[in-house]
């Protein structure tokens, strides 16, 4: 595979264009790798550091992996992200499954963390956490924190529910666009 090396621009337009429609944060540990659809996320500077922010509740599995190895990578689709990807990487947990098997998604090694790319998910930032902050949902306006912090849905539950989340700021260290190289599919 070859890696085109992509701007901090380009990193923000691509998270910018399909952030809301889901695209993968990828994490890594004790020879597991799992994938978790976000939906939130932000491109910035920070400390002059070029980071992600992405956003991982308390009780989801991604957030052992991290707490494990302190990087992750987060992979977006050139064009529509695949249905069935998004339902079972946002739906099912890593620790019932191997998602990326379920899904037919195939990993590349990272250039600069131990956490890989995702093939089919093309678009890759690499990332190491420089920073992390657990949110207090009861300084969100009511509505905000009823909405996304439901005291009523279990930590089980995909969609919102009581835990909170915690925030990732992770340094950009590299990021590009997987392209077949010659001879490659």
């Amino acid at each position: 595979m070859n890696r085109r090396k992509l701007t901090l621009s380009e990193i923000a337009a691509y998270t910018a264009e399909t952030l809301p429609k889901g695209i993968l944060l990828t994490s890594a540990a004790d020879e597991k790798v799992n994938s978790m659809v976000i939906g939130w996320g932000t491109v910035g500077v920070n400390w002059n550091r070029p980071v992600f922010a992405a956003y991982v509740r308390t009780g989801r599995y991604t957030r052992e992996l991290l707490d494990k190895n302190p990087e992750f990578t987060v992979n977006i689709p050139l064009g529509a992200p695949d249905k069935n990807t998004i339902a079972v990487c946002g739906g099912k947990s890593g620790r019932d499954m191997d998602k990326l098997a379920a899904c037919g998604l195939h990993t590349v090694p990272g250039q600069a963390v131990s956490v890989p790319a995702i093939r089919e998910f093309p678009v890759t930032i690499e990332c190491r956490i420089l920073y992390r902050q657990l949110q207090d949902p009861t300084l969100l306006p009511e509505a905000l924190s009823d909405r996304f912090y439901p005291r009523d849905k279990e930590s089980s539950f995909s969609g919102s529910n009581c835990d909170p989340h915690l925030t990732y700021f992770g340094e950009i260290v590299d990021a590009y666009v997987l392209e077949p190289g010659e001879g490659e599919v």
